[in-house]
C-alpha cells in the first residue's frame, strides 16, 4: 500500500481548489472592500475573511501542515455553514452575497463541499 502524503495525488488537486478559491474570494473581496464597502461591509468582510481561510488551508496542505490544514477547514466547515444559516434565516441583513451565502449557492454549492472533501482526505493522508 502506498503512502497517501496530504500533498499529492488527490492532495495536489485539494490544494489548487484551495488555491483557486483563495484567488477568486480574495479578489472578489479586495474589489468589493475598495469600490463599494459601504454598500454592505459585513458581507465583504467575510468575503475577505472566507478567502483568508482558503489561503491558509492551501499553504498547510501545501507545507504538509496537516493540523493547520484541520483547523482551517474546521473554521471553513463552520464558517459556510453558519453563515449559510443566518442568511437563510436573516437575510435582510445581508446586503450582499458572500462566498458562503446560502452554503455557497453562488458557488454551486462547492464552498460546502470542498471542507467535507478537505477533511476526508486529511484525515486518509499520511503526514
Amino acid at each position: 500500500m502506498s503512502e497517501r502524503r496530504l500533498n499529492s495525488g488527490p492532495g495536489k488537486v485539494l490544494l489548487a481548489v484551495y488555491v483557486l478559491f483563495a484567488i477568486s474570494a480574495g479578489a472578489r473581496a479586495l474589489y468589493q472592500i475598495a469600490t463599494q464597502f459601504s454598500v454592505a461591509p459585513l458581507a465583504y468582510l467575510l468575503s475577505a475573511f472566507s478567502a483568508a481561510v482558503y489561503i491558509l488551508a492551501a499553504v498547510a496542505i501545501g507545507r504538509r501542515q496537516r493540523r493547520l490544514a484541520l483547523v482551517a477547514v474546521w473554521i471553513e466547515l463552520v464558517g459556510v455553514v453558519g453563515i449559510g444559516l443566518f442568511t437563510l434565516l436573516a437575510p435582510q441583513d445581508f446586503a450582499d452575497d458572500t462566498v458562503w451565502t446560502d452554503f455557497g449557492i453562488g458557488y454551486g454549492l462547492f464552498p460546502l463541499i470542498l471542507p467535507i472533501l478537505g477533511l476526508f482526505w486529511l484525515f486518509r493522508s499520511t503526514d
